[in-house]
């Protein structure tokens, strides 16, 4: 009886702690405003290398040059961990900022939309909980254990750069 009290209080505090990392997340990417010319000028196209930064070919490649030593795969899965945090941090900026424009969009839009506001909570809490779920990916890829993926995340922010696209007029004037 006592291992099964063991394993739920390990799993509540598992969860608590997700929950906290989530809140952590949403709160620290926070953004004031969205300026019309970085609207017109986003690209997902700038997150494209974090699908290959963890990636295992890089290091293959540097266990295969004259002169490779152990500590350098680590210090290079070190160095790449670091840059793809910065990447998180930044998707999760640029998603606040798409976020912000959808909703001054559906605010100043001409017709009702009360279809949308639903959207962006739900698209809201699920970005943010991949993006708790990348950051558990991550902390377990520098244990060695499984592999990080941000497909997800990317899918996400294109599919709300795709939306706000469809309604660019009206979220340039309410963002000017």
């Amino acid at each position: 009886m006592h291992v099964i009290e063991g394993a739920g209080l390990v799993g509540l505090i598992l969860l608590a702690s997700f929950v906290v990392l989530i809140l952590k997340l949403a709160s620290s990417t926070r953004v004031r405003g969205v300026d019309p010319e970085w609207i017109q000028h986003f690209s997902i196209s700038s997150y494209r290398p974090m699908e290959r930064l963890l990636s295992e070919d890089d290091v293959e490649f540097l266990k295969s040059q004259p002169g490779y030593e152990p500590g350098m795969e680590k210090s290079l899965r070190r160095a790449r961990r670091k840059i793809y945090r910065a990447y998180l941090r930044n998707l999760g900026q640029d998603f606040n900022r798409l976020h912000l424009a959808l909703r001054l969009a559906a605010l100043h839009s001409p017709e009702d939309r009360p279809d949308l506001a639903g959207v962006l909570v739900k698209q809201k809490g699920q970005f943010f909980v991949s993006l708790g779920v990348a950051h558990v990916q991550l902390a377990l890829h520098a244990a060695g254990i499984g592999r990080v993926d941000a497909r997800g995340l990317l899918a996400t922010l294109d599919t709300m750069r795709t939306d706000l696209q469809g309604m660019l007029p009206v979220a340039m004037n309410a963002s000017a």
